[in-house]
């Protein structure tokens, strides 16, 4: 007997145009995978000996159970160089194997049976799903194309009913790539409701820079990690800024369910954000995907996929794809099979992502071009 709070997680779309699409590959077809969130870059040199490093110094055994004091003092010092946020306290930060347990934690320690969550729609697919699961409910406010697809302060306020226990933001956002400004993210911060910021994708920006919730509030959970930025994706590691009061809950859930983050892990992602050499590795993928990024929405946009405002974070274009069909997933499946790109239906992301398409430029600028012209080749067909 399955019980219902597994029932009810929805599968995550993506991976089923993944495995359809790693399983034309085993057939021998070529597929350009344009449809994964996740760097197509090796994480840094330094980063890969500081692991190797780690294990031969025997570094293999529990460490603390909110993470190595060396790493939570880096991240702590990384909010400080990079967002002015001086007054944190290692002890503040709880470091998680990935960013996915953290939900689980955060969400377990501060949303009750029957809570509200607030979200915008479209949102990252499996936010609905950590909420759901815990027994919450996942409260969605309509965003627009027009306005980036961004939160407005005044229809989350609209939205907040007594059940309302916090928002949850992500900026860069996946799946639409846009970033939030520092107006509307204090604007946010204003309404007096506790913030869940989901910061996996900062560092990945293109024009002018994102802003952590911490700039403008204390009333909030940040949620970061290094897949994304330092392309450690298989690492697993990831970390949450929290109040001092949560701390001691939110340990306890994680000495009981994960005992500690993974110890190699953690010595490699010192390295990440204390070694200049990892900086630099860094600064040379973000300009690599913005090259990418203004490639692909040229290409987009010349096909007559629509893309109202640019997207300048994370690593993907979200494209209105309504003048070619209005149900993402059957044109998502067939692109696979008859264009051999992989791309991700824009429903996975909420009911007001459908019609759309998300494009991740995570992949070679050879292998996006051959993805744009195989996608051109299919339309010019398909509209005949």
């Amino acid at each position: 007997m399955i019980c219902r709070r597994v029932r009810d997680v929805k599968p995550f779309l993506v991976m089923d145009v993944l495995e359809k699409a790693q399983a034309m590959e085993r057939r021998g077809e070529s597929v350009i995978h344009l449809e994964v969130g996740e760097p197509d870059f090796d994480a840094p040199k330094a980063v890969l000996d500081a692991a190797m490093d780690a294990l031969k110094r025997g570094e293999t055994h529990y460490t603390h159970s909110l993470g190595l004091p060396q790493l939570r003092e880096a991240v702590c010092a990384y909010y400080g160089r990079t967002y002015g946020v001086t007054d944190l306290e290692p002890d503040q930060v709880l470091i998680t194997s990935g960013s996915s347990p953290a939900f689980l934690i955060a969400l377990s320690t501060v949303m009750d049976c029957g809570e509200e969550v607030i979200l915008s729609d479209p949102h990252y697919a499996c936010y609905p799903s950590f909420v759901s699961f815990l027994d919450g409910v996942p409260k969605t406010v309509p965003v627009e194309e027009e306005d980036g697809f961004q939160l407005r302060p005044e229809a989350v306020r609209c939205a907040v009913g007594p059940k309302t226990r916090a928002v949850l933001i992500n900026s860069p956002s996946n799946p639409t790539g846009t970033v939030m400004d520092r107006d509307r993210l204090q604007a946010l911060a204003d309404l007096g409701l506790w913030i869940l910021s989901d910061e996996i994708y900062h560092g990945l920006v293109y024009e002018g820079r994102a802003h952590s919730i911490l700039e403008f509030t204390r009333k909030a959970i940040v949620f970061n990690g290094f897949s994304k930025l330092f392309a450690m994706t298989g690492f697993r590691l990831g970390y949450l800024i929290v109040p001092k009061d949560l701390v001691r809950p939110m340990q306890a859930l994680m000495q009981n369910f994960f005992i500690s983050a993974n110890s190699v892990s953690q010595w490699a992602g010192l390295t990440a954000l204390t070694v200049a050499e990892v900086q630099d590795d860094v600064a040379r993928m973000v300009r690599t995907y913005d090259a990418r990024r203004r490639f692909m929405i040229q290409r987009l946009r010349e096909m007559g996929f629509g893309i109202a405002v640019e997207p300048t974070g994370a690593f993907y274009v979200f494209a209105n794809a309504k003048k070619f069909s209005g149900n993402s997933l059957e044109l998502a499946f067939e692109i696979l099979e008859r264009a051999r790109v992989g791309v991700t239906p824009g429903v996975d992301f909420g009911p007001r992502g459908e019609g759309y398409l998300r494009f991740s430029y995570a992949n070679s600028m050879e292998n996006i071009a051959e993805g744009m012209d195989r996608l051109e080749r299919f339309l010019a067909e398909r509209g005949r």
